[in-house]
Protein backbone atom coordinates (compact mmCIF):
# COMPACT_ATOMS: atom_id res chain seq x y z
CA UNK A 1 0.00 0.00 0.00
CA UNK A 2 2.64 2.45 0.98
CA UNK A 3 4.21 2.06 -2.36
CA UNK A 4 1.10 2.93 -4.37
CA UNK A 5 1.07 6.16 -2.57
CA UNK A 6 4.29 6.87 -3.14
CA UNK A 7 3.71 5.98 -6.77
CA UNK A 8 0.79 8.23 -6.74
CA UNK A 9 2.32 11.21 -4.82
CA UNK A 10 5.21 10.97 -7.04
CA UNK A 11 3.23 11.05 -10.18
CA UNK A 12 1.30 14.07 -9.10
CA UNK A 13 4.35 15.80 -8.02
CA UNK A 14 6.03 15.66 -11.92
CA UNK A 15 2.61 16.65 -13.39
CA UNK A 16 2.46 19.59 -11.43
CA UNK A 17 5.60 21.43 -12.87
CA UNK A 18 7.05 24.47 -10.94
CA UNK A 19 3.97 24.47 -8.52
CA UNK A 20 5.60 25.39 -5.11
CA UNK A 21 2.42 24.31 -2.75
CA UNK A 22 3.63 20.76 -1.37
CA UNK A 23 1.58 17.47 -1.36
CA UNK A 24 -1.11 16.85 1.51
CA UNK A 25 -2.50 13.44 2.37
CA UNK A 26 -5.96 13.12 3.83
CA UNK A 27 -8.16 11.18 5.69
CA UNK A 28 -10.84 9.43 3.29
CA UNK A 29 -14.26 9.95 4.45
CA UNK A 30 -15.12 7.57 7.57
CA UNK A 31 -18.14 6.99 9.75
CA UNK A 32 -18.82 5.10 12.84
CA UNK A 33 -19.86 2.33 11.17
CA UNK A 34 -16.79 1.99 9.40
CA UNK A 35 -14.29 1.67 12.86
CA UNK A 36 -13.23 5.39 12.05
CA UNK A 37 -10.56 3.43 9.66
CA UNK A 38 -8.41 5.25 7.66
CA UNK A 39 -6.72 5.21 4.54
CA UNK A 40 -4.10 7.31 2.74
CA UNK A 41 -4.35 8.87 -0.70
CA UNK A 42 -2.56 11.78 -2.21
CA UNK A 43 -4.19 14.87 -2.71
CA UNK A 44 -3.47 17.83 -4.48
CA UNK A 45 -3.48 20.92 -2.34
CA UNK A 46 -6.25 21.72 -0.27
CA UNK A 47 -7.32 25.36 -1.60
CA UNK A 48 -7.02 23.54 -5.07
CA UNK A 49 -9.84 21.09 -3.88
CA UNK A 50 -12.03 23.68 -1.81
CA UNK A 51 -11.90 25.90 -5.11
CA UNK A 52 -12.89 22.71 -7.22
CA UNK A 53 -15.65 22.23 -4.86
CA UNK A 54 -16.95 25.47 -4.99
CA UNK A 55 -17.03 25.69 -8.95
CA UNK A 56 -18.64 22.19 -8.91
CA UNK A 57 -21.52 23.64 -6.43
CA UNK A 58 -21.61 27.11 -8.61
CA UNK A 59 -22.34 25.62 -11.67
CA UNK A 60 -24.66 23.01 -10.54
CA UNK A 61 -27.56 25.22 -12.73
CA UNK A 62 -26.26 28.30 -11.26
CA UNK A 63 -29.54 29.34 -9.35
CA UNK A 64 -29.61 31.86 -6.98
CA UNK A 65 -32.89 32.72 -5.76
CA UNK A 66 -33.82 36.58 -5.95
CA UNK A 67 -34.49 38.09 -2.54
CA UNK A 68 -38.57 39.45 -2.77
CA UNK A 69 -39.61 40.77 0.72
CA UNK A 70 -43.03 39.36 1.54
CA UNK A 71 -45.96 41.16 1.66
CA UNK A 72 -46.75 43.87 3.55
CA UNK A 73 -50.17 44.67 4.84
CA UNK A 74 -51.64 46.78 7.55
CA UNK A 75 -54.81 45.23 9.55
CA UNK A 76 -56.81 47.20 11.47
CA UNK A 77 -60.28 46.40 13.50
CA UNK A 78 -62.82 49.06 13.61
CA UNK A 79 -66.44 49.25 13.87
CA UNK A 80 -67.93 51.41 10.85
CA UNK A 81 -71.54 51.20 8.95
CA UNK A 82 -70.36 48.67 5.80
CA UNK A 83 -72.07 50.73 3.68
CA UNK A 84 -70.07 53.33 4.50
CA UNK A 85 -66.62 52.20 4.51
CA UNK A 86 -64.61 53.61 1.41
CA UNK A 87 -61.79 51.40 -0.72
CA UNK A 88 -61.21 48.41 -3.58
CA UNK A 89 -63.70 45.66 -1.67
CA UNK A 90 -65.87 44.72 0.93
CA UNK A 91 -65.83 41.22 1.68
CA UNK A 92 -68.73 39.35 3.38
CA UNK A 93 -68.17 35.81 4.83
CA UNK A 94 -71.70 34.14 4.43
CA UNK A 95 -72.78 30.86 5.32
CA UNK A 96 -75.58 29.17 3.26
CA UNK A 97 -77.63 30.28 6.09
CA UNK A 98 -76.96 33.71 5.85
CA UNK A 99 -78.52 33.38 1.72
CA UNK A 100 -81.94 32.51 2.30
CA UNK A 101 -83.83 34.84 1.48
CA UNK A 102 -88.10 35.58 1.63
CA UNK A 103 -90.68 34.96 -0.64
CA UNK A 104 -90.29 38.35 -2.09
CA UNK A 105 -86.49 37.01 -2.84
CA UNK A 106 -84.68 39.60 -0.85
CA UNK A 107 -82.05 39.09 1.73
CA UNK A 108 -83.10 37.96 6.04
CA UNK A 109 -80.30 38.27 6.79
CA UNK A 110 -79.14 42.06 8.81
CA UNK A 111 -76.09 43.15 7.13
CA UNK A 112 -76.96 41.39 3.22
CA UNK A 113 -80.86 43.02 3.56
CA UNK A 114 -79.06 46.86 4.76
CA UNK A 115 -76.40 46.30 2.02
CA UNK A 116 -78.83 45.13 -0.97
CA UNK A 117 -81.11 48.01 0.16
CA UNK A 118 -78.55 50.30 -0.80
CA UNK A 119 -77.63 48.39 -3.88
CA UNK A 120 -81.15 48.61 -5.28
CA UNK A 121 -81.83 44.56 -4.71
CA UNK A 122 -78.76 43.77 -7.15
CA UNK A 123 -76.99 41.97 -4.67
CA UNK A 124 -79.43 39.56 -4.48
CA UNK A 125 -79.85 39.43 -8.22
CA UNK A 126 -76.78 39.26 -8.97
CA UNK A 127 -76.26 36.02 -6.16
CA UNK A 128 -79.36 34.62 -8.02
CA UNK A 129 -78.38 34.84 -11.24
CA UNK A 130 -74.48 33.84 -10.09
CA UNK A 131 -76.26 30.58 -8.27
CA UNK A 132 -74.63 32.02 -5.40
CA UNK A 133 -75.36 30.15 -1.91
CA UNK A 134 -73.32 30.64 0.31
CA UNK A 135 -71.51 27.00 -0.27
CA UNK A 136 -67.68 26.47 0.76
CA UNK A 137 -65.13 27.87 -2.14
CA UNK A 138 -68.16 29.80 -3.63
CA UNK A 139 -67.17 33.61 -4.23
CA UNK A 140 -68.51 36.06 -6.45
CA UNK A 141 -67.16 40.01 -6.56
CA UNK A 142 -69.55 42.29 -7.87
CA UNK A 143 -68.85 46.00 -9.18
CA UNK A 144 -71.78 48.28 -7.59
CA UNK A 145 -72.49 51.56 -7.17
CA UNK A 146 -74.30 52.63 -4.20
CA UNK A 147 -72.19 52.20 -1.42
CA UNK A 148 -68.44 53.45 -0.07
CA UNK A 149 -66.91 50.55 -1.65
CA UNK A 150 -65.92 50.23 -5.18
CA UNK A 151 -66.79 46.50 -5.13
CA UNK A 152 -69.15 44.22 -2.97
CA UNK A 153 -67.58 40.50 -2.70
CA UNK A 154 -69.76 37.37 -1.47
CA UNK A 155 -67.47 34.83 0.24
CA UNK A 156 -69.21 31.12 0.89
CA UNK A 157 -68.44 29.63 4.41
CA UNK A 158 -70.59 26.80 3.99
CA UNK A 159 -73.08 25.70 6.41
CA UNK A 160 -71.24 26.50 9.57
CA UNK A 161 -68.54 29.09 9.77
CA UNK A 162 -67.06 28.25 13.57
CA UNK A 163 -63.88 26.73 12.56
CA UNK A 164 -60.89 28.05 12.00
CA UNK A 165 -60.34 26.27 8.49
CA UNK A 166 -63.37 28.31 7.60
CA UNK A 167 -62.15 31.90 8.43
CA UNK A 168 -58.69 30.97 7.24
CA UNK A 169 -60.38 30.77 4.02
CA UNK A 170 -62.57 33.48 4.04
CA UNK A 171 -59.37 35.20 4.19
CA UNK A 172 -57.22 33.32 1.30
CA UNK A 173 -60.42 34.17 -0.84
CA UNK A 174 -60.05 37.76 0.06
CA UNK A 175 -56.54 38.05 -0.90
CA UNK A 176 -57.36 35.98 -4.05
CA UNK A 177 -60.26 38.60 -4.84
CA UNK A 178 -57.30 41.51 -4.72
CA UNK A 179 -55.09 39.99 -6.71
CA UNK A 180 -57.59 39.79 -9.60
CA UNK A 181 -58.70 43.26 -9.33
CA UNK A 182 -55.23 44.54 -8.17
CA UNK A 183 -57.49 46.08 -4.93
CA UNK A 184 -55.30 47.92 -2.53
CA UNK A 185 -57.30 47.87 0.42
CA UNK A 186 -60.07 45.74 1.41
CA UNK A 187 -62.89 45.38 4.31
CA UNK A 188 -63.58 42.13 5.70
CA UNK A 189 -66.91 41.55 7.60
CA UNK A 190 -68.96 38.05 8.99
CA UNK A 191 -72.59 38.35 7.56
CA UNK A 192 -73.66 36.88 11.17
CA UNK A 193 -70.77 38.04 13.60
CA UNK A 194 -73.71 37.58 16.70
CA UNK A 195 -73.21 34.88 19.14
CA UNK A 196 -69.51 35.43 18.76
CA UNK A 197 -67.72 35.23 22.32
CA UNK A 198 -65.15 37.30 22.81
CA UNK A 199 -62.60 34.58 22.42
CA UNK A 200 -64.38 33.43 19.44
CA UNK A 201 -63.61 36.94 18.07
CA UNK A 202 -60.05 36.81 18.51
CA UNK A 203 -59.79 33.59 17.04
CA UNK A 204 -61.85 34.34 14.00
CA UNK A 205 -59.86 37.52 13.31
CA UNK A 206 -56.67 35.40 13.94
CA UNK A 207 -58.15 33.31 11.46
CA UNK A 208 -59.14 35.81 8.79
CA UNK A 209 -55.44 37.66 8.57
CA UNK A 210 -53.48 34.16 8.48
CA UNK A 211 -55.68 33.11 5.17
CA UNK A 212 -55.13 36.57 3.93
CA UNK A 213 -51.64 37.04 4.70
CA UNK A 214 -50.42 33.74 2.89
CA UNK A 215 -53.06 33.85 0.44
CA UNK A 216 -51.29 36.69 -0.47
CA UNK A 217 -47.74 34.98 -0.33
CA UNK A 218 -46.07 34.01 -3.18
CA UNK A 219 -42.76 32.17 -3.21
CA UNK A 220 -41.68 33.57 -6.67
CA UNK A 221 -37.96 33.24 -5.77
CA UNK A 222 -36.89 31.04 -8.56
CA UNK A 223 -38.93 32.80 -11.56
CA UNK A 224 -37.47 35.03 -13.98
CA UNK A 225 -40.55 37.73 -13.57
CA UNK A 226 -42.90 37.99 -10.99
CA UNK A 227 -45.82 40.70 -9.85
CA UNK A 228 -45.90 42.02 -6.71
CA UNK A 229 -48.97 42.05 -4.52
CA UNK A 230 -50.91 45.49 -4.70
CA UNK A 231 -53.08 44.72 -0.97
CA UNK A 232 -51.51 46.79 1.48
CA UNK A 233 -54.18 47.02 4.17
CA UNK A 234 -57.31 45.33 5.39
CA UNK A 235 -59.88 46.47 7.98
CA UNK A 236 -61.45 43.87 10.09
CA UNK A 237 -65.43 45.17 10.52
CA UNK A 238 -67.31 44.03 12.84
CA UNK A 239 -65.37 41.90 15.50
CA UNK A 240 -64.59 44.58 18.04
CA UNK A 241 -61.60 46.66 18.90
CA UNK A 242 -59.28 47.34 21.21
CA UNK A 243 -55.79 46.03 22.73
CA UNK A 244 -56.63 42.25 22.72
CA UNK A 245 -57.49 42.07 19.30
CA UNK A 246 -54.62 44.36 18.16
CA UNK A 247 -52.35 41.73 20.36
CA UNK A 248 -53.60 38.93 18.38
CA UNK A 249 -53.31 40.45 14.85
CA UNK A 250 -49.33 41.03 15.95
CA UNK A 251 -49.55 37.50 17.03
CA UNK A 252 -50.93 36.31 13.93
CA UNK A 253 -48.56 38.23 11.87
CA UNK A 254 -44.98 36.90 13.75
CA UNK A 255 -46.62 32.93 13.26
CA UNK A 256 -47.42 33.53 9.15
CA UNK A 257 -43.72 35.17 9.10
CA UNK A 258 -42.48 31.66 10.32
CA UNK A 259 -45.04 29.74 8.09
CA UNK A 260 -43.68 31.60 4.99
CA UNK A 261 -39.97 31.05 5.81
CA UNK A 262 -40.83 27.41 6.26
CA UNK A 263 -42.43 27.05 2.98
CA UNK A 264 -39.50 29.32 1.55
CA UNK A 265 -37.59 26.57 2.92
CA UNK A 266 -39.26 23.61 1.79
CA UNK A 267 -40.08 25.24 -1.74
CA UNK A 268 -36.13 25.08 -1.99
CA UNK A 269 -34.61 22.81 -4.41
CA UNK A 270 -32.03 20.75 -3.26
CA UNK A 271 -28.81 22.28 -5.47
CA UNK A 272 -29.97 25.79 -3.10
CA UNK A 273 -30.58 24.31 0.06
CA UNK A 274 -27.66 22.15 0.87
CA UNK A 275 -27.53 21.32 4.54
CA UNK A 276 -25.24 23.99 5.22
CA UNK A 277 -26.98 26.47 3.59
CA UNK A 278 -29.92 25.19 6.27
CA UNK A 279 -27.57 25.34 8.92
CA UNK A 280 -26.66 28.92 7.78
CA UNK A 281 -30.69 29.66 7.95
CA UNK A 282 -30.86 28.55 11.31
CA UNK A 283 -27.94 30.91 12.35
CA UNK A 284 -29.53 33.76 10.60
CA UNK A 285 -32.79 33.31 12.82
CA UNK A 286 -30.15 33.60 16.09
CA UNK A 287 -29.15 36.61 14.57
CA UNK A 288 -31.99 38.22 14.15
CA UNK A 289 -33.59 37.22 17.56
CA UNK A 290 -29.76 37.37 19.38
CA UNK A 291 -31.26 38.76 22.68
CA UNK A 292 -33.36 35.52 22.99
CA UNK A 293 -32.09 32.61 20.83
CA UNK A 294 -28.78 31.50 20.45
CA UNK A 295 -27.48 28.81 17.78
CA UNK A 296 -24.81 25.91 18.05
CA UNK A 297 -23.94 24.30 15.01
CA UNK A 298 -22.09 20.87 15.30
CA UNK A 299 -19.57 19.61 12.27
CA UNK A 300 -18.21 16.21 11.24
CA UNK A 301 -15.37 15.86 13.67
CA UNK A 302 -18.12 17.02 16.62
CA UNK A 303 -20.99 14.75 15.90
CA UNK A 304 -18.18 12.00 15.88
CA UNK A 305 -17.21 12.67 19.04
CA UNK A 306 -20.95 12.60 20.27
CA UNK A 307 -20.72 8.96 18.95
CA UNK A 308 -24.18 9.81 16.39
CA UNK A 309 -23.09 6.79 14.23
CA UNK A 310 -26.57 6.50 12.72
CA UNK A 311 -26.76 10.29 11.57
CA UNK A 312 -23.59 10.05 9.92
CA UNK A 313 -24.05 6.54 8.48
CA UNK A 314 -26.64 8.19 6.39
CA UNK A 315 -24.40 11.30 5.44
CA UNK A 316 -21.60 9.54 4.46
CA UNK A 317 -22.63 9.05 0.66
CA UNK A 318 -23.38 12.81 0.29
CA UNK A 319 -20.38 15.43 -0.59
CA UNK A 320 -22.28 18.09 0.98
CA UNK A 321 -21.17 17.52 4.72
CA UNK A 322 -23.95 17.30 7.33
CA UNK A 323 -24.59 20.05 10.08
CA UNK A 324 -26.31 18.94 13.25
CA UNK A 325 -28.31 22.49 14.39
CA UNK A 326 -29.31 23.76 17.75
CA UNK A 327 -31.33 26.56 18.77
CA UNK A 328 -32.04 27.37 21.72
CA UNK A 329 -34.75 30.03 23.26
CA UNK A 330 -34.46 31.44 26.32
CA UNK A 331 -37.09 34.42 27.41
CA UNK A 332 -36.09 37.66 27.78
CA UNK A 333 -36.56 37.53 31.84
CA UNK A 334 -37.83 35.94 34.10
CA UNK A 335 -38.09 32.28 35.60
CA UNK A 336 -37.93 29.00 33.02
CA UNK A 337 -40.81 26.80 34.52
CA UNK A 338 -40.82 24.58 31.68
CA UNK A 339 -37.82 23.07 28.99
CA UNK A 340 -39.70 21.97 25.50
CA UNK A 341 -37.74 20.59 22.19
CA UNK A 342 -38.37 20.58 18.82
CA UNK A 343 -36.70 18.28 16.63
CA UNK A 344 -37.05 18.56 12.62
CA UNK A 345 -35.84 16.00 10.46
CA UNK A 346 -33.67 17.55 8.15
CA UNK A 347 -32.61 15.64 5.04
CA UNK A 348 -32.32 18.40 2.33
CA UNK A 349 -32.98 15.49 -0.18
CA UNK A 350 -33.34 11.98 -0.28
CA UNK A 351 -32.55 9.76 -2.93
CA UNK A 352 -33.11 6.52 -1.30
CA UNK A 353 -29.22 5.96 -0.91
CA UNK A 354 -28.77 2.15 -2.43
CA UNK A 355 -32.57 1.55 -1.74
CA UNK A 356 -32.51 4.29 -4.50
CA UNK A 357 -36.69 5.36 -4.77
CA UNK A 358 -37.74 4.22 -8.51
CA UNK A 359 -41.06 3.74 -9.94
CA UNK A 360 -44.03 5.76 -10.21
CA UNK A 361 -45.27 7.42 -7.13
CA UNK A 362 -41.90 7.22 -5.11
CA UNK A 363 -41.94 10.59 -5.55
CA UNK A 364 -37.94 11.26 -5.95
CA UNK A 365 -38.34 14.44 -7.99
CA UNK A 366 -40.14 16.07 -4.80
CA UNK A 367 -37.64 14.82 -1.83
CA UNK A 368 -36.08 18.26 -1.18
CA UNK A 369 -39.43 18.51 0.90
CA UNK A 370 -37.80 15.73 3.03
CA UNK A 371 -36.94 18.31 5.07
CA UNK A 372 -40.35 19.47 6.02
CA UNK A 373 -40.21 18.29 9.79
CA UNK A 374 -36.88 20.66 9.61
CA UNK A 375 -38.73 23.65 8.38
CA UNK A 376 -41.56 23.48 11.04
CA UNK A 377 -39.37 23.63 14.07
CA UNK A 378 -37.14 26.86 12.00
CA UNK A 379 -40.02 28.32 10.94
CA UNK A 380 -41.45 28.26 14.44
CA UNK A 381 -38.15 29.49 16.77
CA UNK A 382 -38.41 32.26 13.85
CA UNK A 383 -41.93 33.00 14.85
CA UNK A 384 -41.15 32.53 19.06
CA UNK A 385 -37.98 34.55 18.45
CA UNK A 386 -41.06 37.56 17.56
CA UNK A 387 -43.41 36.51 20.06
CA UNK A 388 -40.75 36.35 23.10
CA UNK A 389 -43.15 34.07 25.31
CA UNK A 390 -42.28 34.26 29.15
CA UNK A 391 -41.65 31.51 31.51
CA UNK A 392 -40.38 28.86 28.80
CA UNK A 393 -36.91 27.30 27.26
CA UNK A 394 -37.23 25.59 23.88
CA UNK A 395 -34.99 23.78 22.13
CA UNK A 396 -34.88 23.15 18.28
CA UNK A 397 -32.95 20.14 16.83
CA UNK A 398 -31.93 18.97 13.51
CA UNK A 399 -29.51 16.43 12.09
CA UNK A 400 -29.37 18.17 8.89
CA UNK A 401 -27.99 16.02 5.74
CA UNK A 402 -28.45 14.35 2.47
CA UNK A 403 -29.14 11.01 1.82
CA UNK A 404 -26.73 10.03 -1.34
CA UNK A 405 -25.39 7.22 -3.23
CA UNK A 406 -21.54 6.78 -3.51
CA UNK A 407 -18.54 3.76 -2.63
CA UNK A 408 -18.74 5.82 1.03
CA UNK A 409 -22.09 5.51 1.19
CA UNK A 410 -24.62 2.98 3.80
CA UNK A 411 -25.10 -0.51 2.51
CA UNK A 412 -28.03 -2.35 2.68
CA UNK A 413 -26.72 -4.87 5.91
CA UNK A 414 -24.36 -2.74 7.07
CA UNK A 415 -25.30 -1.74 11.26
CA UNK A 416 -24.49 1.45 12.61
CA UNK A 417 -24.26 2.74 16.62
CA UNK A 418 -26.33 5.37 17.44
CA UNK A 419 -25.45 7.53 20.40
CA UNK A 420 -26.90 5.95 23.01
CA UNK A 421 -25.10 2.63 22.33
CA UNK A 422 -28.16 0.41 20.11
CA UNK A 423 -26.82 -0.96 17.35
CA UNK A 424 -29.47 -0.94 13.98
CA UNK A 425 -29.29 -3.40 11.16
CA UNK A 426 -30.02 -1.16 8.02
CA UNK A 427 -31.82 -3.32 6.34
CA UNK A 428 -33.47 -0.57 3.98
CA UNK A 429 -31.61 2.66 3.50
CA UNK A 430 -34.71 4.72 2.28
CA UNK A 431 -35.51 4.26 5.93
CA UNK A 432 -32.76 7.09 6.63
CA UNK A 433 -35.05 9.77 8.38
CA UNK A 434 -35.61 7.85 12.01
CA UNK A 435 -31.79 7.00 11.31
CA UNK A 436 -31.01 10.88 11.94
CA UNK A 437 -33.53 11.36 14.36
CA UNK A 438 -32.41 8.18 16.44
CA UNK A 439 -29.21 10.56 17.32
CA UNK A 440 -31.16 13.70 17.40
CA UNK A 441 -33.63 12.73 20.07
CA UNK A 442 -30.79 11.10 22.28
CA UNK A 443 -29.19 14.54 22.01
CA UNK A 444 -32.73 16.58 22.90
CA UNK A 445 -32.84 14.40 25.56
CA UNK A 446 -29.60 15.23 26.94
CA UNK A 447 -30.39 18.53 27.50
CA UNK A 448 -32.82 18.04 30.29
CA UNK A 449 -36.19 18.95 28.54
CA UNK A 450 -39.56 17.56 29.46
CA UNK A 451 -41.71 17.43 26.54
CA UNK A 452 -40.45 16.83 22.86
CA UNK A 453 -41.98 17.00 19.47
CA UNK A 454 -40.26 16.08 16.57
CA UNK A 455 -42.16 16.32 12.96
CA UNK A 456 -40.41 14.45 10.01
CA UNK A 457 -41.91 13.54 6.45
CA UNK A 458 -41.29 9.90 8.01
CA UNK A 459 -43.45 7.34 6.25
CA UNK A 460 -45.57 7.04 2.92
CA UNK A 461 -47.55 4.59 5.22
CA UNK A 462 -48.71 7.65 6.94
CA UNK A 463 -50.20 9.36 3.52
CA UNK A 464 -51.75 5.76 3.15
CA UNK A 465 -53.31 5.81 6.03
CA UNK A 466 -54.53 9.09 6.79
CA UNK A 467 -54.33 11.04 2.70
CA UNK A 468 -52.83 14.05 1.81
CA UNK A 469 -53.90 16.80 4.09
CA UNK A 470 -53.45 15.20 8.05
CA UNK A 471 -50.62 14.55 9.66
CA UNK A 472 -50.27 11.41 12.15
CA UNK A 473 -49.60 11.82 15.83
CA UNK A 474 -47.91 8.85 17.71
CA UNK A 475 -47.43 9.37 21.66
CA UNK A 476 -47.66 6.80 24.91
CA UNK A 477 -48.38 10.16 26.87
CA UNK A 478 -52.29 10.92 27.00
CA UNK A 479 -51.34 14.35 29.02
CA UNK A 480 -49.22 15.53 25.50
CA UNK A 481 -51.83 14.06 23.17
CA UNK A 482 -54.25 16.69 24.66
CA UNK A 483 -51.75 19.25 24.75
CA UNK A 484 -50.92 19.23 21.07
CA UNK A 485 -54.58 18.63 19.82
CA UNK A 486 -55.84 21.64 21.41
CA UNK A 487 -53.40 23.98 19.83
CA UNK A 488 -54.16 22.01 16.58
CA UNK A 489 -58.02 22.72 16.83
CA UNK A 490 -56.53 26.71 17.42
CA UNK A 491 -54.31 26.33 14.43
CA UNK A 492 -56.91 24.83 12.14
CA UNK A 493 -54.09 21.88 11.40
CA UNK A 494 -55.47 18.32 11.39
CA UNK A 495 -53.82 15.75 13.32
CA UNK A 496 -55.34 12.43 13.95
CA UNK A 497 -53.73 10.15 16.77
CA UNK A 498 -52.65 6.57 16.35
CA UNK A 499 -51.92 3.87 18.16
CA UNK A 500 -48.36 2.62 19.72
CA UNK A 501 -48.83 -1.00 18.91
CA UNK A 502 -46.11 -2.43 21.01
CA UNK A 503 -46.78 -5.92 19.91
CA UNK A 504 -45.46 -4.67 16.35
CA UNK A 505 -42.10 -3.98 17.36
CA UNK A 506 -41.47 -7.90 16.79
CA UNK A 507 -41.10 -6.94 13.28
CA UNK A 508 -38.20 -4.74 13.99
CA UNK A 509 -35.59 -7.10 15.95
CA UNK A 510 -32.62 -7.92 14.06
CA UNK A 511 -30.53 -11.67 14.55
CA UNK A 512 -27.40 -9.62 14.48
CA UNK A 513 -28.32 -6.20 16.17
CA UNK A 514 -30.50 -4.43 18.68
CA UNK A 515 -33.09 -3.91 15.85
CA UNK A 516 -33.41 -3.36 11.71
CA UNK A 517 -34.48 0.08 10.75
CA UNK A 518 -37.49 -1.10 8.88
CA UNK A 519 -40.27 -3.13 9.44
CA UNK A 520 -42.91 -4.83 6.83
CA UNK A 521 -45.05 -2.79 4.61
CA UNK A 522 -48.07 -3.44 7.38
CA UNK A 523 -48.21 -0.93 10.05
CA UNK A 524 -45.60 1.23 8.78
CA UNK A 525 -46.28 4.42 9.71
CA UNK A 526 -46.42 2.73 13.47
CA UNK A 527 -43.60 0.88 13.36
CA UNK A 528 -41.35 3.91 12.56
CA UNK A 529 -42.76 5.62 15.60
CA UNK A 530 -41.67 2.52 17.75
CA UNK A 531 -38.02 2.75 16.25
CA UNK A 532 -38.29 6.59 17.59
CA UNK A 533 -39.14 5.76 20.76
CA UNK A 534 -36.12 3.36 21.74
CA UNK A 535 -34.17 6.72 21.45
CA UNK A 536 -36.32 8.76 23.89
CA UNK A 537 -35.79 8.88 27.79
CA UNK A 538 -38.58 7.62 29.39
CA UNK A 539 -38.85 10.03 31.76
CA UNK A 540 -39.64 12.56 28.94
CA UNK A 541 -42.99 13.18 27.17
CA UNK A 542 -42.48 12.37 23.59
CA UNK A 543 -44.71 12.86 20.65
CA UNK A 544 -44.03 12.17 16.92
CA UNK A 545 -45.63 13.79 14.23
CA UNK A 546 -45.74 11.57 10.62
CA UNK A 547 -46.25 15.04 8.36
CA UNK A 548 -45.08 13.29 5.07
CA UNK A 549 -48.83 14.05 3.88
CA UNK A 550 -49.76 17.16 4.49
CA UNK A 551 -46.12 18.97 3.95
CA UNK A 552 -47.05 19.34 0.19
CA UNK A 553 -49.85 20.55 -1.67
CA UNK A 554 -49.94 19.02 -5.01
CA UNK A 555 -52.54 21.03 -6.30
CA UNK A 556 -51.27 24.54 -5.97
CA UNK A 557 -47.36 22.38 -6.47
CA UNK A 558 -45.95 24.50 -3.18
CA UNK A 559 -44.97 23.81 0.34
CA UNK A 560 -47.60 24.65 2.97
CA UNK A 561 -45.67 25.36 5.87
CA UNK A 562 -47.80 22.69 7.65
CA UNK A 563 -46.80 22.43 11.92
CA UNK A 564 -45.66 25.89 12.47
CA UNK A 565 -48.87 27.43 13.94
CA UNK A 566 -49.62 24.38 15.68
CA UNK A 567 -46.21 24.04 17.22
CA UNK A 568 -46.08 27.92 18.05
CA UNK A 569 -49.63 27.71 19.67
CA UNK A 570 -48.31 24.58 21.70
CA UNK A 571 -45.55 26.32 22.90
CA UNK A 572 -47.17 29.44 24.26
CA UNK A 573 -49.80 27.12 26.13
CA UNK A 574 -46.93 26.02 28.16
CA UNK A 575 -45.54 29.62 28.85
CA UNK A 576 -46.52 31.56 31.86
Amino acid sequence: MAAIVVSLASSLASTTSSSSSSLVFRKLRSTPLLGLSFAVTPLCCRRGKRMAHSLARATLGLTHPVQIDPPKISFSVKEIDVVEWKGDILAVGVTEKDMVKDENLKFQNPILKKLDSHLSGLLAEASLEEDFNGKAGQSTVLRLSGIGSKRVGLIGLGQSSSTTAAYQSLGESVAEAAKASQASNVAIVIASPEGLSAESKLRTASAIVSGTVLGTFEDNRFKSESKKSSLTSVDILGLGTGSDLEKKLKYTEDVCSGIILGKELVNSPANVLTPGVLAEEASKIASMYGDVISATILDVEQCKELKMGSYLGVAAASENPPHFIHLCYKPPSGPVKTKLALVGKGLTFDSGGYNIKTGPGCLIELMKFDMGGSAAVLGAAKALGQIKPAGVEVHFIVAACENMISGTGMRPGDIVTASNGKTIEVNNTDAEGRLTLADALVYTCNQGVEKIVDLATLTGACIVALGPSIAGVFTPSDDLAKEVMAASEVSGEKLWRMPLEESYWESMKSGVADMVNTGGRQGGAITAALFLKQFVDEKVQWMHIDMAGPVWNDKKKTATGFGISTLVEWVLKNSS
